[in-house]
């Protein structure tokens, strides 16, 4: 899945779609590695899997990245991670 985080935020949230990857507001910094792991928690949690179902492959000090989800059927996770409304 491409996602494209957005650290700092004042809080965790689901924000959308940006240039065709989810976009996901964090509140944790963008200092080592933090906001990378709460990324993976943020989904996980999201999704109702394990932290460990969530990987990061790649973009780890960059905006845009690339997570593994494992053990959750694909339409599961689209419902799951749908855009929050305000």
């Amino acid at each position: 899945m491409n996602v494209h985080a957005r650290p700092g935020a004042k809080k965790d949230a689901v924000a959308g779609i940006f240039d065709n990857k989810l976009k996901v507001a964090l509140a944790a910094p963008p200092v080592d590695g933090k906001a990378n792991a709460k990324l993976c928690a943020f989904l996980a949690k999201k999704i109702g899997t394990a932290k460990s179902g969530v990987t990061l492959i790649s973009g780890e000090t960059s905006r845009d990245k690339r997570v593994r989800i494992s053990g959750v059927a694909p339409e599961a996770v689209l419902k799951a991670l749908s855009p929050e409304e305000n």
